[in-house]
């Protein structure tokens, strides 16, 4: 199992702010498992934290913008993505302005800062959220759309269409995330020279230059116009006759305005607040639609706190009903668990195949049956007690007992053909026999009952 991560130790990087050309200085430092990405403005009375999730943001015109309150802070997303391309789960990030430094308009020297300073693994377990189905979030007026599908890990696929004759359309795609130092995170932000001037009339990219953004002049203007902005920017005039790329370093990939374009998604999936298994397919991806799919995306989670696990009937059980018996001393009408799927440490999934042939259906009830409650939480103290007894050296010697329940919820009733599954979590180590354990059944993807109960491993009689 997977478990979080944060890094090692706190480091700084300094530099304008793209929108405010203040001198900022951002921190990050190391958080607490179950923390998630948090961001502080230092500089203002209380050092207010926000939470960096969707719900927060509260602009997307030129950049991710989180706020509570009159508190903001923007220009977030790069960050965010090198935070979760990387696999940090957890951290503070402190900043002493409203916003983060543009740097080289990149990902690159977060990730490079990351990867110095190192990452550290926590207890507790990594919590993914994994795409069963197609969610899909689309802008009928902007033509945008983003869609996840289910798939073994994180990958993306983004495809732009741009309003230019000199880039009109490109795609890139990231596979793997263990790719992103490489491909991704150098890509630079970007801007068209005839985007500027209403930037700069609406009191943004202050801090942007030829050094943070790759700028793309490629729609001929009047000469005078031109050589107007280069003196308001105090850069060098240029030949209005010539169309190109403007900035110090060359472009590195043909399509790496594109690739900035997926490395925003990145960041902005962050704010989904878990890592996720999906692929995902961004057509003319933008802030706006981004925070709209991310939004969505929380909603699901909550609809599914909990996600059943993935069953394979096709797979050998871990453990089958003759290792079950060997190891539960439970017998017919009492034995309700059929197999064992998966079994660690602290986690274990098991299966019951529920039929009108059981025999509590006799009575439980006739016109109706329905599988009584209390049977839904014996089944899965059943499979608490096989991992106790599996890690034990002689389990046939012991058996596990009920000491105790709490929080008990049945939220759907289990009828004959239904397949149910179980998922049991050990809530901590075992003490003098006794441990704790959070049980959780599902019929499809639907939790249908959960509880918190205690076993107590008691030695048999000889």
């Amino acid at each position: 199992m997977l478990k979080q991560q944060t890094i090692k130790g706190s480091f700084s990087l300094c530099g304008k702010g793209l929108h405010t050309g203040l001198s900022l200085t951002v921190t990050f430092n190391p958080a607490d498992e179950n923390t998630g990405y948090k961001i502080q403005r230092i500089d203002v009375e209380g050092m207010p934290v926000i939470d960096a999730v969707a719900e927060n943001v509260i602009d997307t015109q030129r950049g991710t913008v989180i706020g509570k309150g009159d508190v903001r802070i923007s220009t977030i997303e790069h960050a965010l993505a090198a935070l979760y391309a990387l696999g940090i789960d957890n951290c503070l990030i402190q900043v002493n302005g409203p916003e983060f430094p543009i740097l080289d308009g990149s990902a690159i020297m977060y990730v490079n800062k990351i990867m110095e300073v190192g990452i550290v693994e926590q207890n507790a377990p990594k919590d993914y959220y994994i795409i069963r189905n197609k969610i899909e979030v689309k802008d009928d007026k902007t033509g945008s759309c983003i869609t996840i599908l289910p798939d073994e890990q994180f990958s993306i696929t983004a495809m732009c269409s741009f309003e230019s004759k000199f880039i009109n359309s490109q795609f890139a795609t990231i596979d793997n995330v263990a790719d992103f130092p490489k491909e991704i995170a150098p890509a630079r932000t970007f801007v068209f020279v005839r985007d500027i001037m209403p930037l700069l009339q609406a009191n943004l990219i202050k801090g942007g230059d030829l050094d943070n953004a790759i700028v793309i002049y490629e729609r001929e203007q009047p000469q005078e116009k031109l050589d107007e902005l280069a003196d308001y920017l105090k850069v060098q005039r240029l030949d209005a006759s010539k169309l190109g790329y403007i900035q110090h370093k060359p472009i590195v990939w043909e399509n790496e305005c594109t690739r900035h374009k997926l490395l925003d998604v990145i960041g902005d999936m962050a704010l989904i607040g878990k890592p996720i298994k999906g692929r995902i397919v961004a057509t003319r991806p933008g802030h706006t639609i981004n925070n709209k799919f991310a939004r969505q995306m929380r909603k699901e989670i909550r609809k599914h706190e909990v996600q059943v696990p993935i069953y394979d009937p096709n797979a050998a059980p871990v453990l089958d009903i003759k290792r079950i018996r060997e190891l539960l001393p439970h017998r017919y009408p009492m034995q309700l668990v059929d197999k064992i799927t998966s079994i660690g440490a602290t986690s274990i999934v098991g299966v019951k195949n529920v039929t009108i042939n059981e025999p509590f259906f006799v009575g439980h009830f006739p016109e109706e049956p329905v599988m009584p409650g209390v049977l839904l939480i014996e089944a899965m103290a059943q499979c608490g007690g096989l991992i106790l007894l599996n890690i034990m050296e002689d389990p046939e010697r012991y058996t596990a007992y009920f000491i105790k329940i709490d929080g008990v919820k049945f939220r759907k009733k289990v009828v004959p053909g239904d397949t149910l599954i179980f998922k049991v979590n050990l809530l901590g180590p075992v003490r003098h026999g006794i441990s704790t354990l959070h049980g959780y059944a599902f019929v499809g993807d639907d939790l249908v009952c959960e509880a918190t109960y205690a076993c107590q491993l008691i030695k048999n009689r000889e």
